[in-house]
């Protein structure tokens, strides 16, 4: 029996979790890596060193596989319809993946299926700026609710940022300049008041098939995801199944194949709102590694190779994903006596990156049936490893 081989383009902590689910099943993986440190390479047999902007060195890579996936958005959407062009099935395909990839398409689709987002515009310099500030008195198209005009603005490149980078909330014009340096198109969006944010993960194979993870919340920190707490606290049913239907609805309308995380906001009168998307596992999925049934990774695996997808049911009552980053304490293995001896059930999972100030270095899971207690023991375990915490 023939076994298929996966190709993942990109060797960072995604692409090392996926390939680990899918160990069980048989699956080979074959992996696009930037170096030979990076996390996935550091795990995975079969590792190509090179450039996923280099479609000469795609299609080498892609020789031999039998679908090709990614841990990241950057591949270049014309070099992905090359390799369709040539044969080899890209999941997600670059038609769905370019949503992922360019905030001012994602926006522009969004509205044109209906799906509530911030009020938004691509922006050309900042007087532009200024005037979609002053534009704000009104009622938003997407959104359908009262926005408040003027500053401050939410201004994004429309390509290549994450965990914060490439996005700026600006006070005034001036302050509106810096994005304009880096000479790409800038999407401008209204600063939404909401209380808190959410995220909607679903998985879908190229047959249709889907399923809905419970929606997650999402707890920031410098723009950098510090907490997920699944499922989100003290949601109203029918809102959190309001955004389960909108991911899948955006997953079948986009033709996602594989794992599509929503990021959303949920505002100060209970809409939900469209912020992010992502087509790839997500930080805000982690949790389903030790807390449902199937993880998002397992789950991706099975939708990429069109294989029958798993229960996304929860464990347990709860379950709390907390970040690991980077610190002053580069030994974070020292620190497992402590952390396993005080909570036998505490799940660590660490990428074997090199602790730097601020970097994800790895992220802890715990569960249970009290949420604070469940949450005690995630920060504690995260606070220990970096070192903020020592007893």
């Amino acid at each position: 029996m023939t076994f298929p081989v996966v190709g993942m383009v990109g060797g960072g902590q995604l692409a090392r979790m996926t390939h680990e689910a899918g160990i069980p099943l048989g699956i080979r993986f074959k992996l696009l890596s930037d170096t030979p440190q990076d996390s996935a390479a550091q795990v995975v047999s079969d590792v190509v060193i090179g450039d996923y902007r280099d479609l000469d060195t795609l299609r080498a890579f892609a020789r031999g596989c039998d679908v090709i996936t990614f841990d990241h958005e950057h591949v270049p959407t014309e070099h992905l319809r090359a390799l369709e062009a040539d044969g080899i099935p890209v999941r997600p395909g670059p038609d769905a993946l370019v949503h992922a990839q360019d905030k001012g398409v994602m926006r522009a689709r969004l509205d044109a299926i209906g799906v509530p987002c911030p009020r938004h515009r691509i922006v050309s310099d900042p007087q532009d700026v200024a005037a979609f500030a002053a534009e704000g008195g009104g009622t938003s198209r997407s959104s359908g609710a009262e926005s408040g005009g003027g500053f401050p603005v939410v201004l994004k490149t429309v390509r290549g940022g994450y965990d914060g980078k490439g996005v700026w909330v600006v006070d005034s014009v001036e302050e509106a300049a810096e994005p304009f340096r880096a000479g790409v198109p800038v999407l401008a969006e209204e600063k939404v008041d909401f209380v808190r944010e959410l995220a909607a993960n679903v998985v879908r194979s190229p047959h249709g098939q889907a399923v809905a993870y419970p929606v997650v919340e999402s707890r920031q920190v410098n723009g950098v995801c510090d907490t997920v707490i699944a499922p989100a606290p003290d949601l109203d049913p029918a809102v959190g199944l309001k955004a389960e239907e909108m991911a899948l609805r955006i997953a079948k309308e986009l033709g996602v194949v594989g794992h599509l995380a929503v990021e959303l906001f949920q505002t100060r009168d209970g809409r939900i709102l469209v912020n992010e998307l992502a087509m790839r596992p997500h930080n805000s999925g982690h949790w389903t590694q030790d807390g449902a049934i199937t993880s998002q990774f397992a789950n991706h695996v099975r939708a990429v190779l069109d294989l029958p997808l798993g229960d996304p049911r929860p464990r347990a009552p709860w379950t709390v994903m907390v970040n690991v980053l980077g610190g002053d304490y580069p030994d974070m293995y020292a620190a497992y006596l402590h952390c396993m001896a005080r909570d036998p059930r505490l799940k660590i999972h660490m990428y074997g990156k090199d602790v730097k100030q601020g970097r994800k270095v790895g992220h802890v899971n715990t569960y249970g049936d009290d949420l604070d207690d469940v949450l005690e023991r995630a920060r504690h375990a995260a606070g220990y490893l970096r070192g903020t915490i020592t007893e």
